[in-house]
């Protein structure tokens, strides 16, 4: 099956002024995401990508920009399943502001329980169900028109690439908040039909070994695991 590459979106003016974005509307990057975004694109110049997966919100696609003006031959897909949280009421809000609600404690230490207030608001457990079925349905969709050995870029938001990962890795939900993406990281999940395998989380260095490659003439089936440990990138 295909290999993800996860890509959080590069610093919005919301991150750097400590507000929950969610889905609100005309959220752009900074001028360090722009940056970011600019790099991004470069680190991934070295993978034959397949095709792009986005979330409609702005953040994702500016950061998506600059792959796109140099790969236009890229096909772009957008995903409303692999959008931002629906944070309901706190959207908007400063984080700091938040820290002071009782529901923080149990986005905190009891993920899977919390459901965020008001009419639009999801709770996690939703959130990584929408997530997770997305990347299943789009790894069947690239294998059947690219070939099992295909990758492809997802560009999407912090909560649900650590949702996603925490799914891959088999971790319960209320341990995702383990994990820490940075804007503009790399997390990269190779699925198979017997497991996922974490091949990168929260990467911003070099990508060129996430490219597909000839069998090294490691021993079992491609969905086992290297017993020992695999050969690496030559």
């Amino acid at each position: 099956m295909p290999t993800v590459i996860l890509v959080r979106h590069g610093r919005s003016t919301a991150n750097a002024d400590g507000v929950l974005a969610g889905w609100s509307p005309g959220i752009a990057l900074d001028d360090s995401g722009r940056a970011q975004a600019t790099v991004l694109a470069a680190r991934l110049a070295v993978l034959p990508l397949a095709a792009v997966v986005t979330s409609p919100l702005q953040r994702c696609q500016e950061t998506i920009q600059p792959m796109l003006d140099t790969r236009p031959e890229l096909r772009v897909h957008t995903d409303d399943r692999i959008g931002e949280c629906h944070y309901g009421d706190w959207t908007g809000r400063k984080l700091v502001e938040l820290a002071d609600e009782p529901l923080w404690a149990t986005v905190q230490r009891h993920p899977s329980a919390a459901v965020f207030p008001g009419p639009d608001g999801e709770s996690l457990r939703g959130m990584q169900a929408r997530a997770v079925g997305a990347v299943r349905d789009w790894n069947a969709r690239i294998e059947e028109t690219h070939g099992p050995d295909a990758v492809y870029a997802v560009c999407s938001h912090g909560d649900i690439i650590k949702a996603i990962a925490a799914d891959a890795l088999g971790m319960h939900l209320d341990l995702f908040q383990r994990i820490a993406v940075d804007p503009c990281s790399v997390t990269a999940i190779r699925y198979t039909a017997y497991r996922p395998f974490l091949l990168r989380l929260g990467d911003t260095g070099d990508l060129t070994g996430l490219a597909p490659a000839e069998s090294a003439g490691e021993a079992g089936a491609a969905g086992d695991a290297v017993v020992g440990g695999g050969t690496g990138t030559p």
